[in-house]
This record gives structure tokens, sequence and C-alpha cells, in this order.
């Protein structure tokens, strides 16, 4: 099953809380601002995602979903 996920990056604050629990490191800091100044998180398509959703869970602005097909 092959996953993604994607990030509103104007809801994004850049806590980076979704990059530390990403079991597979597949999230990055972006050098993109957001029109609040911040500087948001990216998905790596290089990467794999598992679909386990632990970066959704653990965002406090609910700016993240995650797809699976």
């Amino acid at each position: 099953m092959k996953a993604y996920i994607n990030i509103d990056q104007e809801r994004c604050k850049g806590c980076l809380l979704c990059m530390e629990f990403c079991p597979k490191q597949a999230i990055i800091l972006s050098n993109t601002l957001n029109a609040k100044g911040y500087f948001v998180a990216s998905f790596e398509t290089s990467k794999e995602c598992t679909g386990c959703a632990s970066c959704a869970v653990m965002c406090p602005e609910t700016a993240i979903e995650v797809y699976k097909s």
C-alpha cells in the first residue's frame, strides 16, 4: 500500500512535531514561508510514507491529511 501526506501550508506553524514523530523521516522543514511568516513542514516525496498517521495525530494545527492508495 502506498501512502502520502498533504500539509496545509497556511495552517502549519513549523513546530516540527510531525517531523519528530515520522518513523520514515519523510517530513522536512522547507525554506518556504507561509502568509503568517512561519517556515513550514513539507513532505519529501522521494521518501516512503507508511500511512501510519503519526504526523497527523501529533499536529496541533490539524494541518496534515494522510492518504493511502
